[in-house]
Order: C-alpha cells, then structure tokens, then sequence
C-alpha cells in the first residue's frame, strides 16, 4: 500500500524545499505541482534554506533574507506551511520532523533526489520522490537568470 492509499485518511503531506531567492512565476509553479503530486487534500510543507546554507552551496548570498524568504513562501496560497531549515543542513532531520508521504523536487535537484535515494528514503521506504518538470523556456523562472536580465537592463539604460 502506498501514500496515496492511507488507510488511516491522514492527508498526505507533501514536502518540497529550495532558496526561494527573487520569488518568481517558475515558484509558484513548481510549488503548485509538488502539491498535486500529493493529489486531493494534501498538506504542502515548503523548507526554505538558511542564508548559511545558501553560501555554502552556491557560493553567493540570497538576494533577500531567510526570514523574508520565508515569509513570502508562507504567503502563498498554494502552501500550508513554511519553515526554515536546519543550519546544519540535513535533510534527513526535515524528513523525521515531517515524515512525509511525498517529496517534490525541481528539475535541478538531482543532487538532492541522489542523496536522498542514498540516505532517508531507501529501496525499504514508503516516501515516493515526485520530480517536477520544467515550466516553459519563455518565463523568467530563474532567479540568475533574472539577476542577469536586472544587470542587463542596468547597464543598457546607463551606458
């Protein structure tokens, strides 16, 4: 029996995670279709990484704090609850604290979905891994790539 056939009728909890810099449309979609993935009734847990995090593993620092970041996530209808991670980044913490039935990952999480397979949700876990497509080539659904437009357009008007 899988997470999409509780017996007990626990909604299914979804969890989904990233930096949420420069919140933009491709967000909000990939927010919208991790909670699908958990189908009807279910509960959307979003983790926001840490400003720490972020420069670790991207080498740069988010645009806006963690705590706006959090807070802008929140606010979205599509989530039920938003939280930050843990400063010692781990997933397998988030994924004790939630036990969810679900974990939604963008399509450039790849990273995450190996370590993930590797570690906390094993061939024995109940835990299915919902991977989200990409959103269409003509949005902006990049925060580098709208920093790189920001830039652009800077220095064209001041040239």
């Amino acid at each position: 029996m899988g997470p999409s056939e509780r017996i007990d009728n626990r909604r299914r909890i979804v969890l989904a995670a990233g930096v949420f810099d420069l919140l933009h449309l491709g967000h909000v979609r990939f927010l919208e279709a991790a909670k699908k993935c958990g189908g009807d009734g279910a509960i959307l847990v979003v983790v926001v990484a840490r400003d720490r995090t972020v420069e670790k593993r991207k080498r740069e620092r988010p645009v806006m704090s963690e705590n706006q970041r959090r807070a802008l996530v929140e606010a979205l209808e599509v989530v039920d609850e938003a939280i930050l991670g843990y400063e010692d980044f781990s997933i397998e913490k988030v994924v004790e604290r939630f036990s969810p039935d679900i974990i939604a990952l963008g399509h450039d999480q790849k990273s995450i979905e190996e370590t993930l397979r590797k570690t906390t949700i094993g061939e024995s876990s109940k835990i299915r891994i919902c991977v989200v497509n990409k959103f269409s080539e003509d949005e902006l659904n990049s925060s580098s790539e709208i920093k790189k437009k920001i830039i652009e357009i800077f220095k064209r008007n001041n040239a």
